[in-house]
Protein backbone atom coordinates (compact mmCIF):
# COMPACT_ATOMS: atom_id res chain seq x y z
CA UNK A 1 0.00 0.00 0.00
CA UNK A 2 1.53 3.75 -0.40
CA UNK A 3 2.48 5.40 2.01
CA UNK A 4 0.29 8.74 2.47
CA UNK A 5 1.31 11.91 1.40
CA UNK A 6 2.28 14.67 3.60
CA UNK A 7 -0.72 17.29 3.94
CA UNK A 8 0.54 20.87 2.38
CA UNK A 9 0.37 22.82 5.63
CA UNK A 10 2.64 20.06 7.10
CA UNK A 11 5.10 20.05 4.25
CA UNK A 12 8.13 22.24 5.80
CA UNK A 13 9.60 22.31 2.45
CA UNK A 14 6.91 23.86 0.99
CA UNK A 15 6.09 25.79 3.32
CA UNK A 16 9.55 27.73 3.06
CA UNK A 17 9.54 27.86 -0.82
CA UNK A 18 9.09 30.81 -3.29
CA UNK A 19 5.40 29.85 -3.52
CA UNK A 20 4.21 29.66 -0.12
CA UNK A 21 5.54 33.19 0.54
CA UNK A 22 1.96 34.96 0.69
CA UNK A 23 1.00 32.19 3.12
CA UNK A 24 3.99 33.27 5.33
CA UNK A 25 3.59 36.80 4.98
CA UNK A 26 -0.26 36.03 6.28
CA UNK A 27 1.00 33.72 9.16
CA UNK A 28 2.45 36.83 10.71
CA UNK A 29 -0.47 38.75 10.62
CA UNK A 30 -2.47 36.19 12.26
CA UNK A 31 -0.51 34.59 14.66
CA UNK A 32 0.47 37.77 16.45
CA UNK A 33 -3.28 39.62 15.97
CA UNK A 34 -4.36 36.00 17.84
CA UNK A 35 -1.92 36.48 20.71
CA UNK A 36 -2.68 40.25 21.00
CA UNK A 37 -6.26 39.15 21.47
CA UNK A 38 -5.57 36.67 24.05
CA UNK A 39 -3.15 39.18 25.91
CA UNK A 40 -6.23 41.98 25.71
CA UNK A 41 -3.43 44.15 23.76
CA UNK A 42 -5.47 47.22 22.53
CA UNK A 43 -3.14 49.96 23.56
CA UNK A 44 0.58 50.23 22.99
CA UNK A 45 3.39 53.31 22.99
CA UNK A 46 6.42 52.02 21.04
CA UNK A 47 9.57 52.67 22.15
CA UNK A 48 12.09 53.00 18.87
CA UNK A 49 16.32 53.73 19.05
CA UNK A 50 19.81 52.59 19.09
CA UNK A 51 20.26 48.80 19.67
CA UNK A 52 24.03 49.88 20.30
CA UNK A 53 23.52 51.98 23.30
CA UNK A 54 24.58 50.06 26.50
CA UNK A 55 24.35 51.81 29.83
CA UNK A 56 27.70 52.20 31.12
CA UNK A 57 28.89 53.80 27.74
CA UNK A 58 30.26 57.50 28.92
CA UNK A 59 28.81 59.33 25.77
CA UNK A 60 25.10 57.42 25.23
CA UNK A 61 24.60 55.77 28.39
CA UNK A 62 22.43 58.19 29.40
CA UNK A 63 19.98 57.31 26.63
CA UNK A 64 19.69 53.98 28.04
CA UNK A 65 18.96 54.91 32.09
CA UNK A 66 16.22 57.19 30.79
CA UNK A 67 14.59 55.16 28.18
CA UNK A 68 14.16 52.86 30.88
CA UNK A 69 13.46 55.34 33.84
CA UNK A 70 10.13 56.53 30.95
CA UNK A 71 9.64 53.32 30.53
CA UNK A 72 9.16 52.78 34.18
CA UNK A 73 6.53 55.69 34.71
CA UNK A 74 4.73 55.28 31.97
CA UNK A 75 4.10 51.42 33.07
CA UNK A 76 3.41 52.36 36.64
CA UNK A 77 0.87 55.11 35.47
CA UNK A 78 -0.68 52.10 32.96
CA UNK A 79 -1.23 50.36 36.23
CA UNK A 80 -3.11 53.63 37.55
CA UNK A 81 -4.80 53.12 34.19
CA UNK A 82 -6.21 49.51 34.64
CA UNK A 83 -9.49 50.14 36.58
CA UNK A 84 -10.66 52.19 34.43
CA UNK A 85 -9.75 49.80 31.73
CA UNK A 86 -7.42 52.60 29.55
CA UNK A 87 -3.88 50.48 30.54
CA UNK A 88 -1.51 50.02 27.73
CA UNK A 89 2.04 48.42 27.19
CA UNK A 90 5.36 49.67 26.43
CA UNK A 91 6.47 47.84 23.23
CA UNK A 92 9.91 47.73 21.09
CA UNK A 93 11.70 45.61 18.84
CA UNK A 94 12.57 43.33 21.19
CA UNK A 95 16.79 43.72 20.97
CA UNK A 96 19.35 44.57 22.75
CA UNK A 97 20.37 48.94 23.41
CA UNK A 98 17.06 51.11 23.96
CA UNK A 99 14.59 48.43 22.87
CA UNK A 100 16.20 46.26 26.24
CA UNK A 101 15.91 49.43 28.02
CA UNK A 102 12.02 50.13 27.33
CA UNK A 103 10.96 46.66 27.98
CA UNK A 104 13.84 46.47 31.52
CA UNK A 105 11.52 49.61 32.97
CA UNK A 106 8.44 47.70 31.73
CA UNK A 107 9.03 44.82 33.58
CA UNK A 108 10.83 46.65 36.82
CA UNK A 109 6.54 47.79 36.67
CA UNK A 110 5.84 44.31 36.88
CA UNK A 111 4.38 44.58 34.02
CA UNK A 112 3.66 42.85 30.65
CA UNK A 113 5.98 44.48 27.86
CA UNK A 114 6.14 43.72 24.11
CA UNK A 115 9.22 42.56 22.27
CA UNK A 116 8.87 42.54 18.10
CA UNK A 117 11.86 40.95 17.10
CA UNK A 118 12.90 40.23 13.84
CA UNK A 119 15.76 37.83 12.28
CA UNK A 120 18.79 39.31 10.97
CA UNK A 121 22.01 37.81 9.32
CA UNK A 122 24.02 39.42 12.56
CA UNK A 123 21.66 37.86 14.88
CA UNK A 124 19.40 39.54 17.11
CA UNK A 125 18.93 37.92 19.97
CA UNK A 126 15.45 39.03 22.64
CA UNK A 127 16.06 40.49 25.34
CA UNK A 128 15.43 38.95 28.84
CA UNK A 129 12.83 41.67 30.09
CA UNK A 130 10.21 40.95 27.06
CA UNK A 131 6.83 38.41 28.80
CA UNK A 132 7.36 35.35 27.18
CA UNK A 133 3.72 35.46 25.79
CA UNK A 134 4.73 38.41 24.02
CA UNK A 135 8.08 37.93 22.29
CA UNK A 136 7.44 37.55 18.88
CA UNK A 137 9.90 36.90 15.94
CA UNK A 138 9.86 38.41 12.35
CA UNK A 139 10.67 37.52 8.58
CA UNK A 140 9.19 40.07 7.32
CA UNK A 141 10.06 43.76 7.98
CA UNK A 142 6.91 45.17 6.49
CA UNK A 143 4.55 42.81 8.72
CA UNK A 144 6.44 43.61 12.24
CA UNK A 145 6.06 47.37 11.32
CA UNK A 146 2.61 46.91 10.71
CA UNK A 147 2.52 45.49 14.45
CA UNK A 148 4.39 48.51 15.64
CA UNK A 149 1.90 51.11 14.70
CA UNK A 150 -1.40 49.10 14.54
CA UNK A 151 -2.26 49.25 18.40
CA UNK A 152 0.06 52.81 18.84
CA UNK A 153 -1.02 54.95 21.06
CA UNK A 154 2.52 57.49 21.36
CA UNK A 155 5.78 56.76 19.51
CA UNK A 156 8.93 57.52 21.80
CA UNK A 157 12.16 58.00 19.43
CA UNK A 158 15.57 57.77 21.12
CA UNK A 159 18.74 58.17 19.53
CA UNK A 160 19.94 55.94 17.07
CA UNK A 161 20.67 55.07 13.58
CA UNK A 162 19.89 53.50 9.92
CA UNK A 163 16.91 51.29 11.85
CA UNK A 164 15.48 54.47 14.14
CA UNK A 165 15.82 57.04 11.21
CA UNK A 166 13.50 54.65 9.04
CA UNK A 167 11.01 54.08 11.80
CA UNK A 168 10.78 57.82 12.28
CA UNK A 169 10.33 58.92 8.66
CA UNK A 170 7.82 56.13 8.10
CA UNK A 171 5.55 57.11 11.08
CA UNK A 172 5.79 60.96 10.34
CA UNK A 173 4.96 60.01 6.48
CA UNK A 174 1.68 57.78 7.43
CA UNK A 175 0.41 60.22 10.08
CA UNK A 176 0.98 63.05 7.38
CA UNK A 177 -0.41 61.23 4.43
CA UNK A 178 -3.43 60.48 6.98
CA UNK A 179 -2.83 56.59 5.97
CA UNK A 180 -2.45 56.73 9.70
CA UNK A 181 -5.95 57.13 10.99
CA UNK A 182 -4.19 58.13 14.81
CA UNK A 183 -2.97 61.51 13.21
CA UNK A 184 -2.93 62.94 16.71
CA UNK A 185 -0.89 60.42 17.58
CA UNK A 186 2.42 62.08 19.70
CA UNK A 187 5.77 61.56 18.51
CA UNK A 188 8.28 61.73 20.85
CA UNK A 189 12.10 63.09 20.37
CA UNK A 190 14.47 62.63 23.19
CA UNK A 191 17.36 65.20 23.54
CA UNK A 192 16.70 67.68 20.86
CA UNK A 193 20.48 68.93 20.61
CA UNK A 194 20.89 65.39 19.45
CA UNK A 195 18.11 65.44 16.87
CA UNK A 196 18.65 68.97 15.95
CA UNK A 197 22.52 68.47 15.01
CA UNK A 198 21.67 65.78 12.85
CA UNK A 199 18.50 66.90 11.29
CA UNK A 200 17.52 70.19 10.42
CA UNK A 201 13.89 69.90 10.14
CA UNK A 202 13.17 73.67 9.68
CA UNK A 203 15.28 73.44 6.20
CA UNK A 204 12.17 71.04 4.81
CA UNK A 205 9.68 74.09 5.97
CA UNK A 206 12.30 76.99 4.41
CA UNK A 207 12.53 74.49 1.06
CA UNK A 208 8.64 74.28 0.82
CA UNK A 209 9.04 70.11 1.32
CA UNK A 210 6.79 70.03 4.17
CA UNK A 211 3.93 72.24 5.45
CA UNK A 212 4.36 74.44 8.73
CA UNK A 213 2.07 72.70 10.23
CA UNK A 214 3.53 68.93 9.76
CA UNK A 215 6.71 70.31 12.05
CA UNK A 216 3.83 69.84 15.39
CA UNK A 217 3.77 66.40 14.64
CA UNK A 218 7.32 65.97 16.61
CA UNK A 219 7.34 66.68 20.31
CA UNK A 220 10.74 67.28 21.70
CA UNK A 221 12.04 66.32 25.28
CA UNK A 222 14.78 65.92 27.82
CA UNK A 223 13.72 63.61 30.64
CA UNK A 224 11.21 60.85 31.87
CA UNK A 225 9.59 63.59 33.84
CA UNK A 226 9.00 65.88 30.76
CA UNK A 227 7.89 63.19 28.55
CA UNK A 228 5.60 62.34 30.82
CA UNK A 229 3.41 65.73 30.74
CA UNK A 230 3.52 65.54 26.88
CA UNK A 231 2.26 61.92 26.48
CA UNK A 232 -0.69 61.53 29.10
CA UNK A 233 -3.25 64.24 27.62
CA UNK A 234 -2.63 62.80 24.48
CA UNK A 235 -2.03 59.08 25.33
CA UNK A 236 -5.55 59.51 27.49
CA UNK A 237 -7.66 61.70 23.99
CA UNK A 238 -6.43 58.77 21.97
CA UNK A 239 -7.60 55.86 24.42
CA UNK A 240 -10.65 57.14 24.99
CA UNK A 241 -11.81 58.15 21.38
CA UNK A 242 -10.69 54.12 20.59
CA UNK A 243 -13.26 52.98 23.60
CA UNK A 244 -16.17 55.49 22.00
CA UNK A 245 -15.25 54.57 18.24
CA UNK A 246 -15.24 50.71 19.17
CA UNK A 247 -18.24 50.79 21.18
Amino acid sequence: MIEKARKAYKNLEFLNSHEARTIRILAEYLEPEMRFEQCNVLHTVVFFGSSRIRPEDPKTGEYYLAAEEFAYQLSVWSKELEQRGNSFFICTGGGPGIMEAANRGAARAKMKTIGLNISLTFEQHPNQYITPELNFEFHYFFMRKLWFLYHAKAIVIFPGGFGTLDELFETLTLVQTEKLEKRNIPILLYDRAYWDDLINFEKFVEYGLISPEDLDLIYFFSSPEDGMNIIKPKLLQLIDDFIQHRF
